[in-house]
This record gives C-alpha cells, sequence and structure tokens, in this order.
C-alpha cells in the first residue's frame, strides 16, 4: 500500500472474568489504504466489533495504537463514520434531517448553515433518496433506511467508514443494491472501509482483502488479497476457488475445539442463486 490511512498496532483487549481476565484481541495489526474495502469474516463472539469499537475511538485497548494519517484516535474521530446493522434512524426525524444529525455529533467540527445544506444534499443523492427526503423512518423500507444511515455517515465527509454488518437483515434484491452502492461510493471518495460480516460471498464480491479471525483470543488465521476487477458476478470460477480456500482454511482451524463455531456459522450458511462451492 502506498499510503496507510488508519494504521492499528498491536491491538490488545480483555475484560475481567471472574477471578481471571479473558483475552478478546491479541497483538493485532490493521492497515488500511485510501479506497481499499477489508472484510473481516469470523463468528459471533470472536472480538469483530470490539475491534470495531477500537477502530473507532469508542474503546480504548489495553495496549496498542490507532492512527489516521499518524494522528492518535483516542476518542470518536470526525474522519471516521460508523454503520451499523440496525440504522438507528430517530423517529421523529424526517430523512433529512436524519441524514444531517450526523453533523451535530460530538467532536464533529462545526460547518456554516449553506455548507452544511450542501453536505446533506449531496449525500441525500449519492444514495438515491431525493423523492423521499420529507419521509420519516416509519415510512422507509429496510433498504431506504440503511441508505439514509449510509448517507449519514457520508454527510460528515469521512475518510474511513467502519461497517458492522449494515446489510445483515436485507433481503437478497436489496443487499445486492446496497453492496453496489457502496462500491460506487468508496470509488467516487476513495474512502477506506472495514465491512465485518458473517458472508464469505459478500467479502468475496466486495473486498480488495479478506481477513478471517478465530478464538481465544482473537487473531488472524487467514489473509486474501483479491485482485479481481469490479464487478465481479461474471467471475464465479475464480471467486469460488477462492471461497475453497477460506474453507480450508476453516477446517484446519477448526481441529482447535474453541475454533468449531468458526467453521460452523461461515461454512454451513448457504443462500441460493449465490457463490456457494463446497472443497472434497
Amino acid at each position: 500500500m502506498s499510503t496507510v490511512l488508519l494504521d492499528a498496532r498491536d491491538i490488545t483487549l480483555g475484560y475481567a472474568r471472574g477471578q481471571g481476565w479473558q483475552s478478546v484481541l491479541e497483538g493485532f495489526d490493521l492497515q488500511l489504504a485510501p479506497g481499499e474495502i477489508v472484510s473481516v469474516l469470523g463468528p459471533s463472539g470472536v472480538g469483530k466489533s470490539s475491534l470495531l469499537r477500537v477502530l473507532a475511538g469508542l474503546q480504548t485497548p489495553h495496549s496498542g495504537t490507532v492512527s489516521l494519517l499518524g494522528e492518535a484516535v483516542t476518542a470518536p474521530h470526525p474522519r471516521v463514520a460508523v454503520a451499523f446493522q440496525d440504522p438507528s434512524l430517530l423517529p421523529w426525524l424526517n430523512l433529512e434531517h436524519n441524514v444531517a444529525f450526523g453533523l451535530d455529533f460530538a467532536r464533529q467540527p462545526k460547518v456554516a448553515v449553506a455548507a452544511r445544506k450542501a453536505r446533506v444534499d449531496q449525500a441525500i443523492t449519492e444514495v438515491g433518496l431525493q423523492h423521499a427526503r420529507g419521509q420519516h423512518p416509519a415510512q422507509l423500507s429496510g433498504g431506504m433506511a440503511q441508505r439514509v444511515a449510509l448517507a449519514r455517515c457520508l454527510a460528515r465527509q469521512p475518510q474511513v467508514l467502519l461497517l458492522d454488518e449494515p446489510f445483515g437483515a436485507l433481503d437478497e434484491v436489496t443487499r445486492a443494491d446496497m453492496q453496489q452502492l457502496l462500491l460506487s461510493v468508496i470509488a467516487r471518495h476513495n474512502t477506506a472501509a472495514l465491512l465485518i460480516t458473517h458472508d464469505i460471498d459478500e467479502a468475496l464480491l466486495l473486498s480488495d482483502r479478506i481477513l478471517l479471525l478465530g478464538h481465544s483470543p482473537a487473531r488472524t488465521v487467514g489473509e486474501w488479497r483479491i485482485d479481481l476487477a469490479q464487478p465481479r458476478e461474471d467471475r464465479v470460477d475464480e471467486l469460488g476457488a477462492l471461497r475453497i480456500d477460506i474453507l480450508k482454511t476453516l477446517r484446519r482451524a477448526s481441529r482447535t475445539p474453541d475454533l468449531e463455531p468458526l467453521r460452523d456459522s461461515l461454512e454451513l450458511a448457504h443462500v441460493p442463486g449465490r457463490l456457494h462451492t463446497h472443497s472434497a
């Protein structure tokens, strides 16, 4: 990578458990470059969301550092935006005001009224919701609500997007639309993105790199770089070969008892009509 935008070094995180200590992350490193999408795979409880909170400055690691272009990230940063599976829209605000609400977050630099309106208008246009700007969350579909959540991030003009399974609750068609929207947004703004997902196929279709986390404590048990141009839907054979390699890594890792949930949560899922290649 020519430029490291977000740099996490030797991250360790844990919590007290009984009379002992339970490690969640230990010695974790991650570097993100502008325009790069890195997906993190792993089962529930492996530490993915904890990692995201540390990278966002929402949680302080017990050791290690996170920096954005050399500046330490020790609290929520105005150039780092987070999107979750739940869009978390405020029901009493209409779509336009929900998007603008992101500009009122703590530590977000204040902008003039005209600039604020321009940012909100541009973000709503980018996600294709100009026609619904006066609607309230109760009037929106799940896909529209996620577009609003993404627009709220974009209005802040972030350099880094941290995405915690943002499309997990959507139907397949809407999910595919949101994936393409994410790709187009990142390409336009050269934003770096970290995507947490349980879906191998989603990671294969979107990512420049894939990291696979294992348990006890969370550590990288596999990493893959995907040098295939977008769109990738017509590259099923090449992506299928990568999927086999990921599954083989899962099987090797699952020989350790505490990694069995990793294999089960990723390998056994099947979505008809999507990539689904089994190794022998």
